[in-house]
């Protein structure tokens, strides 16, 4: 009888690890080194939630803030902040001011974002109201930020990881 009970007991875990490895949990955004694949954050997160770039502009100086909203497996740009028109900012984009910022709306989605962080550009990561330094984080290595789907047990098994 002990025989039967422990192999159904088995047959049960290996079912339940089946099935948790293909439920969807969560929603997470990945930063992961553009070239190696290894992960160096991963935030759980939400449709609507807000995730942005922040860096000081390497030629102006000045600020520039790259906003995006997360929809499904897209990071829709919703706004873009610079203080100053320099290389790589939109001059012909149709801005407004507030409180002496250029502001815009820019279009398009992206399914992926490369960013090479730099200590003199001292580049940011927001996602909701948390901040992190994708400096520090990274050690100035290239990376891609992409929103993916974690299953339950890969959830699991993050929490179990120091």
């Amino acid at each position: 009888m002990s025989r039967k009970f422990a192999v159904a007991a088995a047959l049960l875990a290996v079912l339940a690890l089946g099935t948790a490895s293909a439920v969807p949990a969560q929603r997470v955004l990945v930063v992961e080194d553009t070239q190696t694949g290894e992960t160096y954050l991963t935030v759980p997160i939400e449709n609507g939630t807000t995730v942005a770039l922040e860096y000081t502009h390497s030629v102006e100086k000045t600020r520039v803030y790259d906003g995006y909203t997360v929809d499904g497996d897209q990071l829709v740009m919703t706004r873009m902040e610079f203080e100053s028109y320099g290389w790589g900012l939109p001059s012909r984009a149709n801005v407004t001011r507030e409180n002496g910022t250029f502001v815009y709306d820019p279009p398009g989605s992206l399914t992926r974002l490369t960013v090479a962080p730099g200590s003199v550009a001292g580049h940011r990561l927001h996602v909701g109201n948390r901040t992190y330094d994708l400096v520090a984080l990274t050690d100035e290595r290239s990376v891609d930020i992409h929103v993916t789907q974690r299953s339950a047990l890969a959830a699991a098994i993050h929490l179990l990881d120091p």
